[in-house]
């Protein structure tokens, strides 16, 4: 076993270090307040934020070289999940700075609707994200974090007082059982909880891969690969009696870019300048940018698909795939009459010529990988690396959680990452946060106020981290869990521009010393700059000869009657269709007034601005839903997608298998949405005279 320890600072570039790994020393004593098990990016938050809390931190893991490892996607954010980040990084976590510095191709996704629904997402270089992040966990950036390079076999518990305690954590080391001692144990076992990957129909217990390694593309199972854990998967079924469920995800092939004809494709650039995913960083700081690029699959891979689909693992293999990030198999079965699929050629890194095929998973045997990739437009010398493959493994059903992460029947247990029923970096990352923060606020026993902060909880209206947590432990999963912005009732106030006026104060207040000091001077200058310019833009007023020729069309100036026009505030004409901010601001200079507003508080005033008007609605329609929950649901109601089109197809096919008599019951359906369910109402109630606010403004 290795170990490593390190020392914080928001900032601060310049950190003391220590050697990367050093051997534990045996007079040591094995005692922490916390243990995270597993180095992935819900176990690197978890260290990080207990870290930071002050509790001394111990993370186990298998090997200390995959710490922040990124296992499929080499990505973060996008639509729903960029909001997780920010809302992370708000809260004082690592991903966000980790992808500032490690990012080489950013976008902001859904910039064609409102600012709600925009989806901050970079392509990061896998080498440096990895490298941020070991250097941020394990490289003497948290004086009180110590990672320790072994197996964990086992949770251990003491009975006190009619209560299940966490009391140590068994670990491995260099084949002799050692005993960690703890209160507090947060699990975050990612796909290895009983892993077991596949290729083609064969299989090996495993929780993924080695990244790179050089027997990776001889088309069988003979590679280097992570074990899976048994042991625990045993403690949490057995010893504790949790229902476990089984998911399943895959990772396409990686592509040798050298071999791509990259004129057949159309080309994307990065956004430029980039765009910060952390508070604390005026804009992104990569080492360099690359442009990824668009093919489609086609006829003629489809049929591929369909005629290898005897290939595949056995119908028989019960672990569940996502059902928003599916195979290519699932999408050709599921959308047959669609004669394409779109694909995404996403560069790994700065310094490597292995490129990410974006919508090509699936674990068919090699061959037949070769054949599907080489039938592509672009791709037809294409040369596989690695061969793509599936991951199944076990999951414990959230309900068994409380809405601190923490396991209903042992105190002192935590969950968090896919262990959860979660998919996805960012989920994982969220949930990560909450389970360490939860265990800090309990652990802070010298302060008197402890009692009221038994646990961290972010709330639905406070933050896309309460929709993520608050869904998974009230309604359970039955398929790996993605968060989408149509996930959130209060999506118009939870928006990515204003995740730290949102929490950071919020995360400070309810578990002191988490969030750093210049992290929340910073939040609050923001604060102001924001109020300041609002004011502004609601004091500051034009005359209908003024704002008309800038903001309405030729048939609207035409067709108003120029005598009912009133003066109208900054603020008002940004609330109009198609106003900018860069509009008004034009308007004022060409007036010959000035409308300052700071840089920071530029989206985040324009979007205040923008559903002014919305944001009341959206809070009636929420409040008249809560009060009629027991209203009654027609037994013949038309769920297809032309009676209810703001109904996803997920929530279409759940709702019309079900057939809930109340919206009681629809609200217990896993994967019906709050904001959907007050579409529904409404649609129920006023007969679909008129939709809500919250589902029309989903798609603007």
């Amino acid at each position: 076993m290795l170990f490593v320890r390190g020392v914080i600072a928001f900032t601060a570039p310049a950190r003391r270090t220590r050697p990367l790994a050093r051997r534990f020393a045996a007079a040591r004593s094995y005692d922490y307040d916390v243990v995270v098990i597993g180095g992935g990016h819900a176990g690197c938050e978890a260290a990080a934020a207990a870290a930071r809390g002050g509790a001394r931190t111990a993370l186990v893991t298998q090997r200390v070289d995959t710490v922040g490892e990124m296992s499929c996607n080499p990505s973060i954010g996008g639509i729903g999940k960029g909001h997780l980040v920010r809302e992370v990084d708000a809260l004082g976590g690592v991903m966000g700075r980790a992808i500032d510095a490690a990012g080489i191709h950013f976008r902001m996704l859904n910039r064609r609707k409102g600012p709600a629904v925009w989806g901050p997402r970079a392509q990061a270089d896998r080498d440096l994200y990895r490298a941020f992040m070991r250097g941020e966990i394990a490289s003497g950036a948290y004086e009180n974090l110590d990672v320790l390079e072994a197996s964990a076999e086992d949770v251990l518990f003491e009975d006190r007082g009619g209560e299940r305690r966490v009391r140590a954590v068994a670990v491995t080391i260099d084949e002799a059982p050692v005993e960690v001692a703890t209160s507090a144990c947060v699990i975050t076992t990612g796909t290895f909880l009983r892993g077991t990957i596949w290729l083609g129909q064969e299989s090996r217990p495993a929780g993924r891969f080695v990244r790179d390694d050089g027997t990776g593309g001889s088309g069988d199972l003979s590679g280097d690969v992570e074990p899976p854990s048994t042991g625990l998967a045993k403690t949490l079924e057995l010893d504790l009696g949790l229902p476990l469920g089984r998911l399943k995800t895959g990772t396409p092939p990686r592509l040798d870019g050298r071999t791509i004809d990259w004129s057949k494709c159309v080309a994307q650039p990065s956004e430029d300048p980039p765009f910060a995913f952390s508070y604390g960083n005026a804009e992104a700081s990569p080492r360099g940018t690359v442009a990824c690029a668009r093919t489609a699959t086609n006829e003629r891979t489809h049929d591929i698909v369909r005629a290898e689909a005897h290939t595949l693992a056995p119908p028989s293999v019960s672990g569940t795939g996502p059902r928003y990030c599916p195979s290519l198999y699932k999408k050709v079965e599921r959308f047959g009459d669609r004669s394409s699929h779109v694909v995404w050629l996403e560069p790994e890194g700065l310094n490597t010529d292995l490129v990410y095929p974006n919508g090509l998973s699936g674990a068919f045997p090699l061959d037949v990988q070769e054949r599907i990739v080489r039938s592509i437009a672009g791709l037809e010398n294409a040369v596989i690396v690695q061969p793509g493959y599936d991951v199944e493994y076990d999951f414990v059903d959230p309900r068994s959680l409380d809405h601190g992460l923490g396991v209903k029947k042992a105190r002192g247990l935590f969950l968090a990452g896919q262990i959860c029923g979660t998919t996805g970096y960012e989920e994982a990352a969220a949930l990560g946060l909450v389970a360490a923060r939860t265990r800090v606020g309990r652990w802070r026993r010298g302060d008197a106020a402890a009692s009221a902060r038994r646990r961290f909880v972010v709330g639905r209206d406070e933050g896309y981290i309460g929709v993520l947590v608050d869904d998974l432990v009230t309604r359970g999963t039955m398929e790996p869990y993605r968060m989408f912005t149509s996930r959130a009732e209060y999506r118009l106030a939870l928006r990515a521009d204003n995740a730290d006026l949102r929490l950071t104060r919020l995360g400070a207040a309810r578990v002191p010393g988490l969030v750093e000091p210049d992290r929340l001077a910073a939040c609050e200058a923001r604060a102001r700059h924001v109020a300041d310019a609002k004011a502004r833009c609601d004091a500051l007023r034009f005359a209908p000869e003024a704002w008309a020729p800038a903001f309405l069309s030729a048939d609207e100036t035409n067709r108003d009657d120029h005598s009912k026009r009133s003066h109208k505030s900054a603020s008002q004409l940004l609330a109009m269709p198609h106003a900018t901010l860069e509009g008004v601001l034009a308007l004022a200079a060409a007036q010959g007034e000035e409308l300052l507003i700071e840089a920071d508080a530029r989206d985040t005033v324009a979007a205040l601005c923008k559903y002014a008007a919305y944001l009341d609605r959206m809070d009636r329609d929420v409040a008249a839903y809560k009060r009629n929950d027991a209203t009654k649901i027609p037994p013949d109601l038309d769920y297809s997608a032309a009676n209810l089109p703001a109904l996803s197809a997920e929530e279409r096919e759940k709702l019309g298998a079900a057939r809930p008599h109340t919206f009681a019951e629809a609200a217990r359906i896993s994967g019906v949405t709050p904001a959907s369910l007050v579409y529904l109402y409404n649609h129920v109630a006023n007969g679909s005279k008129r939709p809500s606010a919250v589902a029309a403004e989903a798609s603007s």
